[in-house]
């Protein structure tokens, strides 16, 4: 009996180390995705607009299929505004991908999970007033009201820096002017029906108001919040994409990629844009519109880290955030090593 159950010792330990192993190799699998010969499959998310140009060029010039190789297998999921972008990555519909910063760091100061891990794209926003408001600087915006994409989006917290460097404050933050959620796509209509009396809100949007709806540009890319330092769009990992190294660096040597082509080809990458964007939606944009609303962005990697700090103060003013801690959200870690 006794050498029976040293037997049973010695198999059950047999096993326990066996499993560990299974447990080791799976976890080695699960961070080096590409390089065992597993398949895997890696979720890219963006938004069907030109602010998101990076994202595109990269999907349709097949910088990410180059960069992942043929063991990765990928999926796009487009959303319409960053709440949502960030609702699908904290359900791991999207894993890495291209959203504003303020939706991001508005889930961030509640869960440490997801980071900014490159920039993409700074400017591409503008402040347009409707005809017939009577606006005819920002200081004009006392008692009207104005479109953005949506409570907590970049264009929202970038108004709210404009309209306090104008001594003015938004309604929710016990002032005058009062702040609409609208789609993009439907401040065109919204100016027509003297709905509303401006929009901030990113391109091409900004030149459709200034052409189809009569509006007036009360203040450019370059004079919108921070300028030209205004971060309109960055890329976006959680925690255990980050923890996947070689996909990582995947995507960010394809993303950089992209980022190089688009300086280097302004022309063609527009072309590109709009080709993907009609087949994702149907509608095709006009070439002008999309000239003229390229002139107003600059597509880059970098991050300028104090404006994203700002733009966590802001966001803790309006009470979208109970804090703006937000140390460790931007990790350019991997970037600086593409780069290198």
């Amino acid at each position: 009996m006794l050498k029976k159950s040293w037997v049973y010792v010695l198999i059950s330990a047999l096993l326990i180390g066996v499993l560990a192993g299974c447990g080791a190799a799976d976890e080695t699998k699960e961070n080096n995705a590409s390089s065992d010969g597993e398949k895997k499959t890696v979720k890219i998310g963006y938004f069907p607009n030109l602010t998101h140009i990076a994202t595109i060029v990269a999907l349709e010039k097949g910088y990410f299929k180059e960069s992942f190789g043929e063991n990765v297998t990928i999926e796009t999921k487009t959303v319409t505004n960053g709440g949502l972008f960030m609702e699908a990555m904290a359900t791991k519909a999207i894993d890495v991908g291209t959203v504003g910063p303020g939706p991001l760091l508005n889930f961030y100061v509640k869960n440490k999970e997801y980071h900014i891990i490159s920039g993409a794209v700074n400017g591409g926003a503008v402040l347009v007033a409707r005809d017939g408001a009577g606006i005819k600087e920002l200081k004009d915006f006392d008692g009207k009201k104005v479109a953005i994409p949506v409570v907590g989006s970049t264009q929202d917290v970038m108004l709210r820096k404009a309209l306090k460097d104008a001594g003015l404050k938004a309604k929710t933050s016990g002032g005058t002017v009062d702040l609409f959620a609208a789609a993009p796509a439907d401040t065109a209509t919204l100016f027509v029906q003297k709905s509303v009396d401006g929009a901030a809100t990113q391109e091409p949007w900004g030149y459709v108001l200034e052409n189809q709806a009569n509006g007036k540009l009360i203040l450019d890319w370059d004079e919108f919040a921070w300028g030209k330092e205004s971060t309109n769009t960055v890329v976006a990992a959680r925690n255990d994409f980050l923890k996947k190294t070689d996909l990582t660096k995947s995507y960010l040597e394809a993303h950089k990629k992209a980022v190089e082509f688009i300086k280097e080809n302004p022309e063609e990458a527009q072309e590109v844009v709009i080709a993907h964007l009609k087949e994702l939606t149907g509608k095709e944009l006009n070439k002008d519109e999309v000239k003229a609303a390229f002139s107003r962005l600059e597509v880059t990697t970098e991050v300028n880290e104090k404006v994203i700090q700002e733009m966590a103060d802001i966001s803790k003013e309006a009470g979208y955030i109970p804090s703006n801690k937000i140390d460790g959200m931007i990790d350019l870690s991997i970037l600086k090593d593409v780069s290198k």
